[in-house]
């Protein structure tokens, strides 16, 4: 990673936190030293130091990374899009152009196993786009990469699954946590599925928020582990280069954090991020249209038994767009705490449409009490109640894009007059078409925290399943600069 790409861009989100002050990164820059006063000259090629004498030196460029961005005390949005060259499009071509080369000097062990893993946000986006059906989106998807030197093409609904089991069982441990047992009872617990939310905390918050953040990692970075810990030893220890296809900008920073990257084998979970917005940028720079492709199929790498490729059959999860994790946890916590069974769980809304709350109550007490919370707004809001210690919730579902991942900040935008809020609707109104995946009933899931995770409760499920989160100290020395 070595420097912005021209693609410095936020989307049309009228929720953020507006970019901090504080946002600099200290660079030591040689330059000659000069007696008098020099200029600096702009030019398409650079910037460039003119001395008294007319002669000039070109200034050295300020290399920003990723992980500059993560340990930063500055800006916060809800899409956050800082495009750096091992997250941008340019770097994925590249890779498989070199993969290409590789292989055509026979080089077939020594190339890259090239995976792709599709979340569903994403696909719905551009279904939309292209007038397509989820179904058909998906196996077009599978058709386009395979063309451009992807190997595998996979449906991250199995991440899901995992994270939405392990963020249940880490609810009912805390919910059920004493002081007796060592563990505090650290309640609410909040979704920690967003990384724009989590990077806000990180910064803003630092070590008081931190606690309350679920430790199950978010999908994205699930499948990762997934793919680099599982399927590539099954694969005979191949060098894996494993793509995800996300709604968020703020993906590719969580997919950057220091936590999910292997000393041993010396690469991240996820190499590269790449959005629905620019998926679309590629295919209309090729002069492509997704609709015009034939179908092809998905690749279920898990376990000997399920080798077999097949053609996409999307599935939501019960709940919001964003997963589900509310309706998921509060139902699993209503079997498992108090033995009570329901079916649709009835929110109320209460500052806004996307700030909503449910409860169980019982012998007229109330037992459980969750929330949706999405968009900064309300983000700042939940914060405040939970450090002057009004927080009735025992989970909150939070996410930092308005309306949730449905709406993320590197979905396809409109291109027609319709609104953002209309284009929401729809998502969800497809979303919501889908059949509906219950996580405790994959086969697949069960037998792979077996064979792979060792059990439930694991070592390994808490080292590759969970995660932690880091503040990030405030930078008091930083430059007053306005931009």
């Amino acid at each position: 990673m070595s420097r912005f790409s021209g693609a410095l861009q936020l989307t049309d989100l009228d929720d953020f936190i507006t970019p901090s002050q504080e946002c600099i990164k200290p660079v030591e820059i040689e330059k000659k030293v000069t007696s008098s006063g020099a200029k600096i000259k702009i030019q398409e090629d650079g910037y460039f130091q003119v001395e008294e004498d007319g002669s000039t030196q070109k200034l050295q460029k300020v290399e920003i990374t990723l992980a500059d961005c993560l340990a930063c005390s500055g800006c916060i949005t809800s899409a956050e899009s800082v495009l750096v060259t091992q997250q941008s499009q340019e770097e994925l071509l590249r890779v498989f152009e070199e993969n290409q080369k590789i292989k055509s000097n026979g080089g077939y062990q020594e190339a890259k196993l090239i995976v792709v893993s599709l979340s569903i946000q994403p696909v719905l986006s551009l279904a939309i786009r292209y007038n397509l059906s989820p179904n058909d989106c998906a196996a077009k998807l599978a058709t386009y990469f395979k063309q451009i030197g992807v190997d595998m093409v996979v449906d991250m609904t199995i991440a899901d699954d995992f994270a939405l089991l392990e963020a249940q069982r880490e609810f009912i441990r805390r919910y059920r946590a004493t002081e007796s047992d060592g563990i505090k009872n650290v309640l609410p617990m909040l979704a920690s599925s967003c990384p724009g939310w989590v990077c806000y905390a990180e910064k803003t918050h630092g070590s008081y928020i931190l606690p309350y953040i679920s430790t199950t990692r978010s999908p994205q970075q699930i499948m990762g582990s997934l793919i680099k810990q599982w399927v590539g030893h099954r694969l005979g220890d191949r060098p894996i280069y494993h793509i995800t296809l996300m709604p968020c900008y703020d993906k590719k920073l969580e997919a950057s954090r220091q936590d999910f990257f292997n000393d041993e084998t010396q690469s991240r979970d996820v190499d590269c991020v790449i959005t629905a917005i620019e998926l679309e940028q590629m295919l209309e720079q090729e002069g492509i249209s997704l609709a015009s492709l034939e179908n092809s199929t998905f690749s279920q790498p898990w376990l000997a038994s399920e080798a077999s490729d097949v053609f996409p059959e999307l599935k939501r999860h019960i709940g919001s767009g964003s997963g589900g994790y509310a309706d998921h946890i509060f139902k699993y916590a209503m079997s498992e705490l108090f033995g009570e069974n329901c079916s649709d769980l009835e929110y109320k809304c209460l500052r806004n449409a996307d700030f909503r709350e449910v409860f169980f109550e019982k012998d007229g007490k109330i037992m459980l009490r969750f929330a949706v919370a999405n968009g900064f707004r309300n983000i700042q809001n939940l914060v405040q109640k939970l450090k002057r210690g009004k927080s009735q919730y025992h989970y909150v579902e939070v996410m930092a894009c308005p309306s949730g991942c449905l709406n993320g900040g590197a979905q396809v935008r409109p291109k027609t007059d319709a609104t953002i809020k209309e284009l929401t609707k729809e998502l969800e109104d497809v979303y919501n078409s889908l059949p509906c995946q219950t996580p405790e009933d994959s086969k697949v899931v069960k037998e792979l925290y077996d064979v792979w995770l060792g059990g439930l409760e694991s070592d390994k499920c808490i080292a590759l399943l969970h995660t932690q989160y880091h503040a990030v100290e405030k930078n008091t020395n930083a430059l007053n600069i306005k931009w």
